[in-house]
């Protein structure tokens, strides 16, 4: 194990932390934020909606992430209508496919666990708000939502760091991320171990911090549930 190599490449796996924590938060923060109407949708079964829903939960869930990262980068560019429209300036990105794929995969996922949440909140205390003369919005913006988010913290620390190892198939698509950094390291130096030994002790880092935010955020706001 040669150590020199991997010290002078510190800084350029710095540069891939970056970029595998850009990743992970803007994918979180948009993934979150639209699974929310769709769990909301098939918990309320909505017409039209919920099992629009539904079926892009399976086909979601049911393929591989990285073939829907090949399909956005890849499959999409193949079509003329595609390359002519005005989304191709994004799409014609690496690092756009890459935040659209992850964000559609995690939207599904977590939709599947905010609706959970939302249907194991006690109906007596959605009775109790109608009772009070709460509206169905209101019930939903005050009781149910609130309730559900608190008990989807415990499993999503587990599909934010499930994101994180997903974020590994970035330098798939020429995202430079930290293992695309390890993979570089090997190439340059024609070894085969130092790159990767590296990476991993990156990831293990972030995945401490992830679990270290987690469990504050579920003692603060989950600890009811424990």
């Amino acid at each position: 194990m040669n150590f020199d190599i991997i010290i002078e490449f510190l800084p350029k796996f710095f540069d891939g932390l970056y970029v595998t924590l850009w990743i992970v938060c803007i994918s979180l923060i948009t993934g979150s934020a639209l699974s929310l109407p769709l769990a909301l949708v098939r918990v309320y079964n909505v017409p039209i909606l919920g099992t629009f829903s539904r079926i892009y939960s399976y086909v979601l869930r049911g393929t591989p992430l990285l073939v829907q990262i090949y399909l956005l980068y890849y499959g999409l560019s193949q079509f003329e209508a595609v390359r002519e429209s005005w989304v191709w300036f994004f799409l014609k990105d690496a690092g756009v496919c890459l935040l659209v794929g992850f964000t559609l995969n995690l939207a599904a996922y977590v939709s599947e666990i905010v609706r959970g949440a939302l249907m194991s909140i006690p109906r007596g205390e959605i009775e109790a708000a109608r009772a009070y003369g709460m509206s169905e919005l209101k019930v939903i913006r005050h009781v149910t939502l609130p309730g559900a988010l608190r008990r989807t913290i415990p499993p999503l620390s587990n599909q934010v760091i499930f994101l994180v190892h997903s974020s590994a198939i970035a330098s798939a698509i020429t995202v430079i991320d930290i293992l695309g950094v390890g993979r570089e390291l090997n190439a340059t130096y024609y070894v085969s171990l130092e790159g990767f030994v590296a990476a991993a002790a990156f990831y293990v880092v972030v995945i401490m911090a992830i679990t270290v935010v987690f469990r504050f955020l579920e003692k603060r706001y989950a600890g009811f549930l424990l």
